[in-house]
């Protein structure tokens, strides 16, 4: 195996100068960066080249470098995109008044890189509820974070401006209201035939910086060509990611050549991993669990018997929530929160089983939230019903 060169793909005689540059800085990130997809490539050099046409767009992304173990490349991606963008910042550590402060009161707006951002929203760093929401906030032109400014009881009331591009890398996840905010790249390590060249600050940062240079000139010759435009986008990819991906075709379709074909299906390849990897909230959970698994194929189930299939699903939460198993007070809360078809709150309901009057719950209930909330069902065999269960007292349900 040999190490990747700086060899530059060879000119399109096709393409736009705006094409080859975006070409030059994929290449520069392929010889550092080992990215799982080819589509990853796309997205983050188009990231970089967004990063310096930030004021034309509505929403920037934000760039998620993410892992389930160390070395798996995120820091040295961060490392070469910090080479790329304009006014990197790196903010390790730093709260959200001070980045709130850097963006509004710097006479250049920040390019924003949080490392090892586990340890700000990691199971063990606490909720950090400010940075989420300066982060959140900071996704959409015109939001900003109010603060009271001044001394003592003399204080007036301040908007900080946010919007802002950010990268991150760290190990986990993020808070859902990040991700879905965010480009998401899962890296992993290495395997050994994978190979890349070394970075060396002192050698390599130079050669970053006169590409960055030479995005921020191609940015301001197409600054009119990407102000203010919507570009066609992937007829699967609407709302949210579509916020997300916005900015980037639009600089593939500014940029020309082939950038704009692979661009969108580099968006449709990702935004479709995502959706894949997006487990949904807890809710959502429970309500995927009660069609694909407890009430599949019943009509309806006493609540003792939705339990107990709950607590038989491996893998699932339910019968250990944070050290007790979920209660039908739990269960009932839960569901509580989701509507009929007719725009009642989700209830139990009463029962006929065996000359007893149970409560218990009908899938007829549940049918709208299913339709609204849950992914595509995947075809199973309906569940047979339990045998009769022996009577529990209170406490025990409980």
């Amino acid at each position: 195996m040999t190490i990747a060169t700086q060899t530059l793909p060879a000119p399109n005689p096709t393409a736009t100068d705006g094409s080859r540059l975006l070409d030059e800085v994929e290449a520069f990130h392929r010889r550092f960066n080992v990215f799982p997809t080819e589509a990853a490539y796309v997205a983050v050099t188009l990231w970089d080249a967004h990063a310096h046409l930030l004021d034309c767009f509505d929403s920037t992304p934000r760039l998620a470098f993410l892992s389930p173990e160390p070395g798996s490349g995120k820091s040295r991606a961060l490392e070469i995109v910090e080479t790329l963008v304009p006014q990197p910042l790196v903010a390790a550590n730093a709260s959200a008044p001070v980045l709130f402060r850097a963006v509004s009161t710097l006479d250049t707006r920040p390019t924003i890189l949080f490392d090892e951002v586990d340890t700000i929203f990691g199971p063990k760093a606490g909720d950090n509820e400010p940075l989420r929401g300066f982060l959140n906030a900071g996704h959409h032109r015109g939001a900003g974070m109010w603060r009271c400014v001044g001394d003592g009881t003399n204080q007036t009331v301040q908007e900080f401006p946010s919007f802002c591009v950010v990268a991150m890398a760290g190990l986990g996840s993020l808070p859902d209201t990040i991700l879905t905010r965010s480009v998401i790249i899962r890296m992993r390590r290495r395997a050994r035939n994978e190979r890349v060249q070394p970075f060396r600050r002192r050698l390599h940062a130079p050669e970053g910086h006169a590409l960055r240079d030479r995005l921020a000139v191609w940015a301001d010759s197409v600054r009119h060509l990407v102000d203010g435009v919507f570009p066609e986008m992937p007829d699967e990819v609407t709302d949210r990611p579509a916020d997300v991906w916005e900015p980037l075709i639009a600089v593939a379709d500014a940029a020309g050549g082939d950038w704009p074909g692979r661009a969108r299906a580099a968006c449709a390849e990702i935004v479709a991993a995502s959706k894949q990897d997006d487990k949904g909230s807890i809710g959502i959970r429970l309500l995927t669990d009660l069609r694909d698994h407890v009430l599949n194929g019943i009509e309806r189930l006493p609540t003792i018997s939705v339990l107990d299939r709950l607590y038989a699903l491996e893998e699932a939460p339910w019968a250990d929530m944070g050290g007790k198993p979920l209660t039908s007070r739990g269960l009932a809360k839960m569901l509580g929160e989701y509507m009929t078809a007719d725009n009642k709150p989700v209830e139990p309901r009463n029962i006929k089983s065996g000359g007893a009057v149970l409560k218990g719950y009908y899938a007829a209930d549940l049918t709208d939230a299913w339709a609204r909330y849950c992914p595509p069902p995947t075809p199973e065999n309906p569940l047979l019903p339990l045998p009769p269960l022996p009577r529990r007292s209170e406490a025990q349900r409980r």
